[in-house]
C-alpha cells in the first residue's frame, strides 16, 4: 500500500501542477482575441468575468483543460464507436496500423540484430548505415513511401505501417545488439568449457540475457510506431485516424478537437507501453525472474 501511494502522489502532484500552468497558459494566450472581442461589443468586464470568457471560447488559442476533457467524453463515450466523430474509431483505425508496423519493425529489428552479431561484416557495414537512417525527417519519408505504393495500387493499412516499421525497428535492433552482447566473458567463457555449440550459446545464454534490453527497447518502439502511424495519415488523405483528426481540425481552426485527438492518442501510447511492459514481466517471470 505504502508503495503504491510513493508511486501514485508523485504522479498526481506533477499531474495537478501541469494543469494549473495550463489554466495559466489558457488565459494568457486566449486574452488578446477576448480583449478584442470585448472592444468590438463596447463590454468592459471585470477581471472574473474576463478570466471565465478567456476559458470559454468555442475556438480558443489555447483549449482550457476542462474544454478537452468535455469534449474527449462526448467523443469517447457517448458517440457510436462507428461514428466518423468517435475518438475510439479513430484510435483504433491509427492502433490497427500501429500494430502491424510494430509486429514489422520488432521482427527486422531482431533479425538485424542477430545478424550484426554473428557476421562482423554486418557490424561494420550495416550498423552506419541503420544510424544514419534515422537521420531522415519521417515527415519528408512520409508522403514519399504514400506516392509510391499508391502509384502501384497500394493504399490503406500497409503504407502507414511502413512508415510505424521505420521507426520503430531502429531501438529494437539496438537494444537487441546490446543484449546479445551483454553476457559476461566469464559466462562466455564457461560455455566453451563445457562445449556448448554456437546454436546452444545463443538459445541458452546470449538469449536470455538479451530479454530485458529488448522489452526496454519495445517500449520506445511501439511509442515511436504510434508516432509513424500518425504521421503517414497526414500526406495521404485518409478520413479516419488520429492523423485525419488532427489535420481535419487544423483546417478548420477546432482547437478543441485538436488537443482531444493528441490526449486520445496519448493515451493510445500510454496503453500500449504499459501492455509491453506487462509482458515483459511476465516473461521475466517465466525465466525465473524474481517479482519487483
Amino acid at each position: 500500500m505504502d508503495r503504491a501511494r510513493d508511486k501514485i502522489v508523485p504522479v498526481l502532484t506533477i499531474l495537478a501542477g501541469l494543469v494549473v500552468v495550463w489554466y495559466v497558459a489558457a488565459v494568457l494566450l486566449n486574452a488578446p482575441f477576448q480583449r478584442d472581442l470585448d472592444r468590438r461589443a463596447g463590454e468592459t468586464p471585470d477581471t472574473i468575468e474576463f478570466i471565465a470568457k478567456t476559458l470559454s471560447q468555442p475556438k480558443p488559442t489555447m483549449p482550457a483543460p476542462h474544454q478537452v476533457a468535455e469534449n474527449f467524453f462526448e467523443n469517447t463515450f457517448l458517440r457510436k464507436i462507428t461514428s466518423n466523430r468517435s475518438l475510439v474509431y479513430h484510435a483504433w483505425v491509427t492502433l490497427s496500423s500501429t500494430l502491424l508496423g510494430f509486429a514489422f519493425g520488432t521482427a527486422l529489428g531482431i533479425v538485424i540484430a542477430v545478424g550484426i552479431v554473428h557476421v562482423q561484416a554486418l557490424d561494420r557495414s550495416l550498423m552506419p548505415w541503420i544510424i544514419a537512417s534515422q537521420t531522415i525527417p519521417i515527415l519528408a519519408i512520409a508522403p514519399m513511401v504514400v506516392v509510391v505504393f499508391a502509384a502501384v495500387g497500394i493504399t490503406g493499412i500497409v503504407p502507414k505501417s511502413l512508415i510505424s516499421t521505420y521507426l520503430s525497428f531502429f531501438p529494437v535492433a539496438v537494444g537487441m545488439v546490446k543484449g546479445l552482447r551483454s553476457p559476461e566473458f566469464m559466462h562466455l567463457d564457461l560455455m566453451h568449457t563445457y562445449n556448448a555449440s554456437a546454436s546452444q550459446l545463443f538459445w541458452k545464454l546470449r538469449v536470455p540475457a538479451s530479454v530485458p534490453f529488448l522489452f526496454a527497447s519495445m517500449k520506445v518502439a511501439v511509442a515511436a510506431s504510434l508516432v509513424g502511424a500518425i504521421v503517414a495519415e497526414l500526406p495521404t488523405g485518409a478520413v479516419a485516424g488520429i492523423g485525419s483528426k488532427l489535420l481535419a481540425a487544423s483546417y478548420y481552426s477546432q482547437t478543441i478537437d485538436m488537443w482531444s485527438a493528441l490526449v486520445a492518442g496519448s493515451i493510445v501510447a500510454a496503453l500500449l507501453v504499459t501492455l509491453v511492459g506487462l509482458a515483459g514481466r511476465l516473461v521475466d517471470r517465466s525465466m525465473g525472474a524474481r517479482p519487483a
